[in-house]
């Protein structure tokens, strides 16, 4: 999940410079909500992820 926020980021920061903005904000925006799934997953899964018995 972090692999493809990361991946967008940068087709975001190539397409930006340039000079698509559309493309850019829209892969800027994806990479922001796949940013936020991974750290909701990351958070869940410490939470309750498998325990040592």
């Amino acid at each position: 999940m972090l692999h493809y926020a990361v991946t967008f980021l940068v087709i975001a920061i190539v397409a930006a410079v340039l000079g698509f903005g559309g493309i850019a904000g829209t892969a800027a925006g994806i990479a922001k909500i796949l940013f936020l799934v991974f750290l909701v997953l990351a958070i869940v899964s410490m939470l309750f992820g498998r325990r040592p018995v």
